[in-house]
């Protein structure tokens, strides 16, 4: 296997071969691919703007990379975005469960909180997963939007 070297990064060019959805009532979509590793070399400081070209197509790939510093900073950052998102979707369900369950005197409604509370549990528990996942992959090189012919490609981190 190999080493990670100080400084650099690997990431993987994920050419998209095909892209196919089958199926009427039950739908199921087929990518295939096929990845090539590159190692890319960190900046000191700040960002840096590197081409990447697929060895499939030939396309040219831009890529932003930034500092280990910062990709460590950002994996935290998210990582505790999921975690305070699963704190608020807790406490916004006990809280709409609480209100909800309550028998309310003849017209009275119920507080302003409750219907915030019930889009909180419906962001969260959406978000969260997104959070989580993200944070756990994320290496600070991101792709740079290309034109159409080159849509069909995706940086991928590489697991070590």
């Amino acid at each position: 296997m190999n080493r990670p070297i100080p400084g650099t990064v690997e990431v993987a060019v994920r050419h998209i071969l095909s892209d196919k959805v089958t199926g009427f009532l039950v739908r199921t979509r087929s990518i295939t691919w096929k990845d090539s590793v590159f190692r890319v070399r960190r900046p000191g400081t700040g960002k840096q703007t590197v081409e990447l070209t697929c060895p499939v197509c030939d396309a040219s790939l831009l890529a932003e990379v930034r500092t280990e510093a910062r990709a460590r900073r950002t994996r935290i950052v998210l990582r505790v975005l999921a975690v305070l998102c699963v704190i608020v979707f807790f406490a916004a369900l006990a809280y709409a469960v609480h209100e909800g369950g309550r028998t309310l005197p003849e017209g009275q409604s119920l507080p302003a909180l409750f219907p915030i509370s019930i889009v909180a549990v419906f962001v969260t528990f959406a978000v969260t997963p997104v959070l989580f996942i993200h944070g756990r992959v994320h290496n600070g090189v991101s792709l740079l939007d290309a034109p159409k012919p080159r849509r069909r490609h995706s940086l991928r981190p590489v697991k070590g």
